[in-house]
Parts: structure tokens; sequence; C-alpha cells
């Protein structure tokens, strides 16, 4: 029997109060929730209570056992009188299934720049997971000329921050999209700082009160299980989750790990130090956990859910992302051989925080290994324009698609195919907009690349 993904609520009434705790007093509150096999609670499947306590914001995180696998339920709480809304989950299938599975991917939520329609979108097409791989919220004040606004200046301190996470919770589009599915989620640098490495920040000055004070209210706020409780500047986030014998999902973390960026945290044309073996993305022991994880997978689809940009890509003027795992050279082609050396059945890398789709293959050695595929931006960069054509493209031939508008990735897995569509919408400045279909691939089982659908 398999549970699902944490079920995670906060009582906050005032979710917008500056010192951070949601109007909520100053002590423990008895939280209620319940699990049913249907939308009208007739049929009960678990039930409990649970502490909601002010040292962690009255946030609660319940993790159910002894759920049927491979099903669809409902949860809901119950506190001093007031009831949640309702939230539908799915436990994952026996080990051995190779059921179907649809899931959608999202990044780069920044809510002053527009309105969250992706996330609207995202749930009408009923995914039965939802993997969101960075930048959930934008540590930033409200810039000039934004489309509504943030309460309170950048987020430096825990109060900041726990304010940050409500105000984005208040949205119904980002509601939507958690009360639709569980959700598989790792951070990028905005919930933090951005382009932050490790213990260093953006500025090069050290991170370690700021980077606590984040991690914090990033538990309090995400469906995580008790083991990724965060202990001061320490979380353990990256993480495995099998799906029967279709998936296996390695989550990583890119951020608190890695070296420093190379040459500073820019484009470089000339950067000998990104060469460096002995500097890592995911750090040494992510990276053994990473590579040892892939040696005994069994599964049909191993899927990398990470931040930066995986593939080479070179500018037209020479330059690299130093950001990205263009610098950090060694790394990547250690984990690329990696999973080449383990027999790795089908390899699909999926990519955040770069705002723009992209869909990539991945060549060793001249030989296509396997696939990325990058969501674009739920709101970060705004609208864009209609573009798909990008110099990139034409330097970098394993760089096969790429759209500047905003959107998500879904990513339908099956025994024999992954399908990938490109969702897109033409405006986040504005409310309500539609959402269509920019550009489809196929992945064949045992064939990496991409084939248009």
């Amino acid at each position: 029997m398999r549970a699902p993904s944490a079920l995670w609520t906060r009582l906050a009434p005032d979710p917008l109060a500056p010192d951070g705790l949601g109007g909520m007093p100053g002590r423990t509150v008895a939280v209620d929730w319940e699990v049913a096999e249907d939308e009208r609670f007739d049929r009960v499947a678990a039930r409990g209570t649970v502490d909601a306590v002010p040292e962690a914001a009255h946030s609660v995180h319940v993790e159910v056992a002894a759920l049927a696998p491979g099903r669809e339920y409902f949860y809901r709480f119950r506190a001093a009188g007031a009831l949640s809304p309702v939230g539908r989950t799915r436990t994952a299938p026996e080990p051995g299934s190779l059921g179907a599975l649809t899931t959608c991917v999202a990044s780069c939520a920044n809510y002053p720049v527009g309105w969250f329609t992706a996330y609207r979108r995202l749930a009408e097409d009923e995914p039965e997971l939802v993997l969101h791989l960075g930048d959930y919220l934008y540590e930033y004040s409200t810039p000039a000329g934004s489309v509504r606004a943030v309460v309170g200046p950048e987020t430096t301190e825990l109060a900041g921050y726990r304010q940050r996470h409500a105000q984005y919770r208040t949205d119904p589009d980002l509601q939507a999209a958690h009360a639709v599915a569980p959700w598989l989620v790792v951070w990028d640098d905005h919930e933090v700082d951005n382009n932050w490495a490790g213990e260093t920040a953006e500025d090069g000055s050290r991170l370690l009160a700021r980077r606590a004070a984040a991690f914090q209210a990033y538990y309090e706020h995400m469906p995580l299980r008790r083991s990724s409780v965060p202990r001061g500047i320490d979380m353990q986030l990256y993480r495995r989750v099998p799906w029967g014998a279709l998936a296996t999902f390695h989550m990583m973390d890119t951020r608190q790990y890695r070296s420093d960026q190379a040459c500073g945290d820019r484009m470089r044309v000339d950067c000998g130090e990104r060469f460096d073996p002995a500097r890592s993305l995911p750090g040494a022991a992510q990276e053994a956990w990473l590579l040892d994880g892939l040696r005994t997978s069994r599964a049909r689809w191993d899927v990398l859910g990470q931040q930066v940009f995986f593939a080479e890509r070179r500018g037209r003027d020479g330059a690299y992302a130093m950001d990205a795992w263009d610098g950090y050279a060694p790394s990547r082609d250690r984990v690329t051989r990696g999973w080449v050396e383990a027999g790795v059945r089908n390899a699909v890398v999926l990519t955040g925080d770069v705002h723009t789709h992209w869909a990539n293959e991945l060549p060793l050695d001249d030989t296509v290994v396997g696939t990325e595929l990058v969501a674009g931006s739920v709101t970060s960069e705004g609208d864009g324009d209609g573009a798909t054509d990008h110099p990139d493209l034409h330097v970098n031939p394993h760089l096969r698609f790429r759209s500047n508008r905003r959107g998500y990735v879904r990513v339908r897995y099956s025994a024999d195919r992954v399908t990938a569509d490109f969702r897109v919408l033409d405006a986040v400045t504005r409310p309500g907009e539609p959402v269509r279909t920019a550009a489809s691939f196929v992945i064949p089982d045992r064939e990496p690349g991409l084939n248009p659908a």
C-alpha cells in the first residue's frame, strides 16, 4: 500500500498579517482531517486529528497510511468550526503497474507580473500528478508597472516569507491547481534569493539566516512529508518517488549543495572554471544518490525533476549560462554517462527556470541518449510573443523547439511512449485567457529523441 503525497493546510484567517502569523492566536489548535473515496464524504477511508502549532505558523502536514494503491481520494480539514474546500489526491499504483499517467509540469510564478490563469487551465486538464520545478514564488517587492501587487518589501526574514507564501495561496487559480491532484515540489532560487548557490547569496554575501527563514516558510506551505522538516539551514528535499513500474521521479535540488557559479552567475564566453571536474551542480552526495538510483532503477521511464537548463546551449556569440548545467559541464557529463552506463531504458529530464518552453534532445558522443522538456513560466517575463524561432536553435541542432509564451507542459506517460504537449496562453496580463497546445512531441519507448506528434 502507498500513501498519497502529504496532505497540507494552514490556518490563517488574516493571511496578509505583517507578522506572518496569519491572524492566529499564540496557542495550539486541533485540526480534524478526513480522507474519503467520494467527493461527498459518504465513504470515509481515514480520519484523525492533528495539532496546528504556532511555531509552524499553524500549518498542518498529514501522512495517511493504509490507503488502496492506484486510486483517487478526496480530503478536507475542519478547525474551530470552519470547513476547508475539498481537495483531490491519488495514491501511487501497485509496484508492477504500467498503467498510464498524466502529469503537468509548471514553474516560475511571479505574482505581480500577471494572472495565474495557467494554473486554472492546468487544473482543467485534470492531471493525476503535478510537478512544480521551482520559483513557486518570487522574493522581490512589487516593481513599477505591475499587473497586481505583493504585500511588503523584498522577503529576507521569516515573517516576510510566511506572508508572501500566504498571499500566493489566496490566489483562486493556484488553489484550483492544488486541489486537483497531488504535487511533487522542489525549489529553485526565488524561494530564497535570486541565483543563490549553497551558502552564498547573489551578491556574494553569506546567506545563512535568510536561507533558514526561507526553508522554514517553504516547508510550512508545501505538501511535503515530515521527513523534509528543515533543520536550520539544512532541508532534505531531493527524493525518489516511484509510480508503479511505469516511472520513477528523481526529484532534485540543484541549489542547496551546488558549487558556486563559475565566473559569476551570468552568460560567459570564455570561462575555463566551468570545466573543473571538482565542481558539481547537485553536489557530490546528491550526484552519487542520483547515479545509484539510476543504476538500480527498473522503471520504464526515469524522470529527473530539476530546475535549470540541462542541455548544452551555446549562444550565437559563443556564451554559456553559468547558472545552468553549462556552468558545471563535467557534472552534467557524469550524470548523463551515469544513466547510459546504468542501462536506463528511457531518460527524461524535466526543467523550469528559463521562463520559455524548450524541447531538447540530449546527445552524448554524437548519440541522442535522452530528452529534456522545459516548462515555460506561469507568469514570469509577462505575455511574451508568438515567436518560436530563436538564434540558439540554429547553433544548437539538438534544441528542437522553443516558445516564448507562458504556460505549462502536459506530459502523458504510457508503457510505449511519452507524449509532451506544450500548453500556452497568449496573455497573462489579463485574466481568463484560454489555453492551446503550441506543439506536441512523442518519445517512443527505447528511442530517445523528439518526434512531432
